[in-house]
């Protein structure tokens, strides 16, 4: 009996009679607010317990991989695709003229992708450089004349004017595949000279050259003028052509560049015999359109109707060739560019991978190397982990979306010579919820960038660097939800904190109202 009165004493929930309750209006009113107040806390708390939110872990990177993805593609704005080639450095070595999973196009003035150049040639395929069946040395071969003509800024002009064909090697002193090249050049301008004059005397000359350059140079039935630019000497010249690595063979038809671009294959007396024949064969098809010979008739007319000055006419006698005038084409050439594209595995060190003007058979001029360029795409990592992250199913930061790609769409134009852009990439590896494809984890990386203009020597070609460099530290998203248990008890706490809270006020009231009752 003594324990149910103690148990009767804990009662935390005493009962008031009925008939010592009192209700009123004002307790009414306060029991409404009360009431709303409880809802609306409620219906905010059980919103925030439906939420999620990202919580930042940092960490070292743990990461077993040997080797990280880079994406990228990117349009070199005056580079030829000949020329344009990618090398990788690292602490752990070189790979020079990365050709694995890179794809070129070639690009015109307007940006537009025109043809793909196919992946980045390697190296090892390597043309002949010169006719090693040419042994005699160039000053032998100059012994009783040079046939290989030499031009200036003003007999080039005449030759242009003059000169049907006109196939000029520009070149530069300092070049060894120039010097290795010369003895090849000359011969050819000996026998395009020899099966010239035995054309026009209708009989075949004595000759010391084998019958396969011989036989080949008798197929090219138009006389073409073989000229050569030194470019060290003849700079401005060099500049306005556009030369940019030495030698360039290129091939001028009525006074225009051929626009099937510069000579590009074996440098031997047979082979570019050849060529000369096949581009006759395909200048000759166009010349038979009768609106080609209107067109050049008019423009010869014109031309032929100006004054010729007198140090033309004595060159144009010198030489003693034909001229023509056609019109003027497009040529991608005018306004060369390449866009490129693919990925790299770099090794997880410190490094670079660079874009640079370089060809295993030329000697590279710095002056014409222009490096501006266009970012499209750069990042890191596997591309389907930008897929997820753009997608929502990876939830991520707005300001992580964007450091994955920072550079996307960035122009990086050069003004001046023997400048260039250097980026500085920040590599985070970045650990992201459902980065998952199949059974196969996916990291994410953050890229932090910043760019710089750098300046070279005058005898160094620039190059477009991009510097990169893992960070030690791993970054880690995830998302984290209240638990249920504090949940519940916030919803205890506001009913029982708005019954208290009302209560006290309810009871200030009635304690104000009932002295001023007294008084």
């Amino acid at each position: 009996m003594s324990r149910l009165r103690w148990m009767g004493s804990l009662d935390m929930y005493r009962k008031v009679p009925v008939d010592l309750m009192e209700g009123t209006k004002r307790g009414s009113f306060l029991s409404l607010f009360a009431l709303f107040a409880m809802v609306t806390l409620f219906l905010l708390e059980t919103g925030a317990f439906l939420q999620k939110s990202l919580v930042t872990d940092l960490a070292l990177d743990k990461s077993q991989e040997k080797r990280v993805r880079l994406n990228f593609n990117i349009t070199m704005m005056d580079l030829k695709c000949d020329y344009t080639v990618v090398d990788v450095v690292s602490v752990l070595g070189t790979e020079q003229n990365v050709s694995s999973h890179i794809s070129k196009w070639s690009v015109d003035g307007a940006g537009v992708r025109r043809m793909f150049q196919g992946r980045n040639k390697e190296q090892k395929d390597i043309i002949a450089l010169h006719d090693e069946s040419v042994t005699e040395t160039l000053d032998d071969l100059l012994a009783d004349g040079e046939e290989a003509i030499s031009l200036d800024l003003q007999t080039f002009q005449f030759a242009l004017h003059e000169q049907q064909f006109l196939f000029v090697d520009f070149y530069a002193s300092w070049c060894s595949h120039c010097r290795d090249l010369a003895p090849t050049w000359e011969v050819l301008a000996e026998v395009m000279v020899d099966v010239a004059e035995a054309a026009v005397e209708g009989r075949p000359h004595a000759h010391d050259y084998s019958d396969e350059e011989y036989n080949e140079a008798v197929k090219v039935e138009l006389p073409v003028m073989i000229a050569k630019v030194d470019c060290v000497i003849h700079k401005e010249l060099c500049q306005q052509q556009a030369i940019m690595a030495y030698p360039t063979l290129r091939l001028f038809i009525d006074g225009e560049p051929w626009r099937g671009g510069d000579y590009a294959g074996h440098r031997t007396v047979v082979e570019l015999t050849h060529w000369l024949q096949s581009v006759e064969k395909v200048y000759k098809e166009e010349v038979e359109d009768p609106q080609t010979k209107l067109h050049m008739i008019h423009e010869a007319a014109h031309e032929r109707m100006g004054l010729e000055s007198e140090e033309e006419h004595e060159w144009a006698e010198k030489v003693k060739r034909r001229t023509l005038k056609v019109k003027r084409e497009w040529r991608d050439g005018d306004h060369p560019g390449c866009q490129i594209a693919g990925f790299l595995n770099l090794d997880r060190a410190p490094g670079n991978f660079h874009i640079q003007a370089r060809s295993p058979y030329h000697d590279m001029n710095p002056h014409m190397a222009n490096l501006s360029h266009e970012i499209h795409m750069l990042t890191v990592g596997d591309p389907m982990g930008l897929t997820l992250v753009e997608s929502g199913r990876a939830p991520a930061p707005e300001s992580v979306k964007r450091k994955l790609s920072p550079m996307n769409g960035n122009v990086y134009v050069t003004y001046n010579l023997h400048e260039a852009y250097h980026h500085y990439l920040k590599v985070v590896t970045t650990n992201l919820e459902n980065m998952k494809v199949g059974s196969r984890h996916i990291k994410a990386y953050q890229i932090l960038q910043s760019s710089q203009l750098s300046f070279y020597r005058n005898d160094l070609v620039p190059e477009a660097k991009f510097i990169f460099d893992l960070s030690p530290i791993a970054v880690s998203y995830r998302t984290t939800s209240r638990h249920w248990y504090d949940y519940l008890t916030s919803l205890m706490a506001i009913v029982g904190g708005t019954f208290t809270v009302v209560g006290m006020l309810e009871s200030g009231i009635q304690a104000v109202v009932a002295r001023k009752k007294k008084y």
